[in-house]
Formats: structure tokens, C-alpha cells, sequence
């Protein structure tokens, strides 16, 4: 069984140790649960993938403590230092051209001459990144292609007795993974996530390009992802008698991501709801219209990959 610990200094401390000898933590963030391993062991980053059951060609995002030490991983820019100053500690995550000679396992980079970097938000991963002491690899904490987790609970449901342990520090509060924009070339939205495009644009004073052609250069692209144990139906303007139903503002359904249409509440609400639509049963589900503007942009990307055939 995996250990429960809790964010006590103590805990916090068992859990950096735990990291530096090669097992993997899960860990919150604003963001979602991550499951943490030393960037740099290669034996733990493949744990990663075996609990995940992740393909190895999907590249992991490294967390770690602040800008400096991101530049020791990637080759800095004006741009990413824009960026950096504007949205960290937060959910924004770049993806950099890989300096040579980082100790970072290559399984973390998938193999690609490029690493994905953020510094995130929250005591408790910053506290962990301080006892361990160096950059942790950090997909979400849950079988790859499933649902994110934003509790404690939904990281034990889907990796008990598969990682050493996790830190619990309740609810995550931004629940969407992280914005990913690459910087290997012009500034590219690779996945919509906690930080909407339109303030990314806006700090940097041009549009970012749409990502070419359908190779796999950051986390979170692979087309079926996400996903529930049952089917999911989009954009649902009526309820079918057989379906769990999630909505979105003033209806009647079994969940609601937020009846008053806040698409804070919603992408906060979103793995969660999808976790206790899944755990009532049934085979379908089915999702109201969410607008695609702000967060609705990560949080219709995410649903796209829940309902993709797989």
C-alpha cells in the first residue's frame, strides 16, 4: 500500500528522501496531482512510465523551483524570460531547446533535443522541491490516458500500491494541467491548459502560432487522453435516457461544472466531476456545449481527448 503523508514539514521532508532514493511521490500543484521522480535517475523515470503504463514517446514535464534553475536544463531566451516573469510560479509550462550535458535521464525528453520546464505554484510543491533538492519529472498522477487526479484520492484509486507514496494537500485549485507553449522556434501554443492563450498573447504583444503537423512534441498530445471508463458524448443539447450527464450553467443534469457558467469553476471542477460520473456507472456520458473562449479552450481540449475512440 502506498504511504499517505501529509504536508508537515516531517512528511515533506520523508517524501524528498523518498524521491532522492528512486521512488516515485505523487505530489499536488496548482495544477493537478504529479508524480513525482528525480529528473536525472533514470530507473525512476522509467518507474513513471511502467505505473503510468505511459507511451515512451510522450515527454515529461520537469518542475523545478524557480527560473534560474530552469535555464540550467534549457537554452534561455528574451521570450522565455517574458514569459517566465509574467506566469511563474504557475501553470504555464515551456518547452525549450535541451542544453547538452543537463544529467536529465532521456527518457524525461522522449528523446526529443527539447525539455519541457515549469516552476509551479503551491507551498506544498515548493517545499518538495526544496527537500529534494533538484528537478523532479512530474506527468499527472494517474494511468496514462485517464482521467487527472486533483485529490489524494483519485491518485490512490488509479496508483495504489504502484508508487511509494503520495503527498496529500487536498484539492488542487486550479485542476487543469498546465498551458504548454514551445520556444524551439516561434512561440507555439502546444497544449491549452491553466493559463488562457489570450494572456500569454497579450504579455507577449503578438498571436502565438497553432502547432504543424500531428508529431507528439509535448505532454498531454497524444489524441485519446483523459479518458473515463464510459463513452463520452460533446456538446449534448438534450439528455438521452441511459447517460450521466455533466453540464454547464443553468440546466438540469448530475453534475454541473458550474451552474453559474464560470469557467474558473469549471476547469477546476472538471477531472473531478468526470472521476464521480465515472464511479456512478453507466456506459456513456454525456456533455453540455462549453463556450470555446479563456480556460473553455483547455478544458474542450482535454474533453475532445476524453472522447476519442480508443
Amino acid at each position: 500500500m502506498s504511504e499517505r503523508l501529509t504536508s508537515s514539514p516531517k512528511d515533506v521532508a520523508h517524501a524528498g528522501d523518498l524521491i532522492g532514493a528512486g521512488a516515485l511521490v505523487a505530489f499536488p500543484t496548482e495544477t493537478v496531482y504529479g508524480l513525482g521522480a528525480d529528473a536525472r535517475n533514470g530507473r525512476a523515470v522509467a518507474q513513471i512510465y511502467q505505473a503510468k503504463g505511459r507511451p515512451s514517446f510522450n515527454p515529461l514535464i520537469v518542475h523545478v523551483a524557480h527560473a534560474n534553475v530552469a535555464r540550467e536544463f534549457g537554452k534561455w531566451s528574451e521570450t522565455a524570460q517574458t514569459l517566465a516573469d509574467a506566469f511563474w510560479p504557475g501553470p504555464l509550462s515551456l518547452v525549450l531547446p535541451l542544453r547538452k550535458n543537463t544529467g536529465l535521464s532521456e527518457l524525461v525528453t522522449a528523446g526529443l533535443e527539447s525539455v519541457a520546464i515549469r516552476v509551479p505554484a503551491g507551498d506544498l510543491a515548493q517545499d518538495l522541491l526544496a527537500a529534494f533538492n533538484g528537478p523532479i519529472a512530474a506527468p499527472s498522477a494517474n494511468p496514462s490516458g485517464r482521467i487527472s487526479p486533483t485529490t489524494a484520492e483519485h491518485v490512490l484509486a488509479g496508483l495504489d500500491n504502484k508508487i511509494a507514496a503520495v503527498l496529500d494537500g487536498g484539492p488542487c485549485a486550479v485542476g487543469l494541467e498546465s498551458t504548454i507553449v514551445g520556444l524551439t522556434g516561434a512561440p507555439t501554443l502546444l497544449r491549452a491548459g491553466g493559463v488562457p492563450r489570450e494572456a500569454i498573447e497579450a504579455v507577449l504583444g503578438h498571436p502565438l502560432k497553432d502547432p504543424e503537423g500531428s508529431a507528439i512534441s509535448a505532454p498531454g498530445q497524444l489524441e485519446s487522453h483523459y479518458a473515463p471508463e464510459a463513452r463520452v458524448r460533446l456538446n449534448a443539447e438534450t439528455w438521452a435516457h441511459d447517460e450521466r450527464t455533466l453540464g454547464f450553467g443553468q440546466m438540469e443534469c448530475d453534475l454541473n461544472l458550474s451552474e453559474t457558467a464560470d469557467l474558473i469553476e469549471a476547469a477546476a471542477n472538471l477531472f473531478g466531476h468526470l472521476h464521480r460520473l465515472d464511479a456512478m456507472g453507466g456506459a456513456k456520458i454525456a456533455v453540455a456545449p462549453i463556450p470555446q473562449t479563456g480556460l473553455g479552450a483547455a478544458i474542450n481540449d482535454r474533453l475532445k481527448r476524453a472522447a476519442a475512440p480508443r
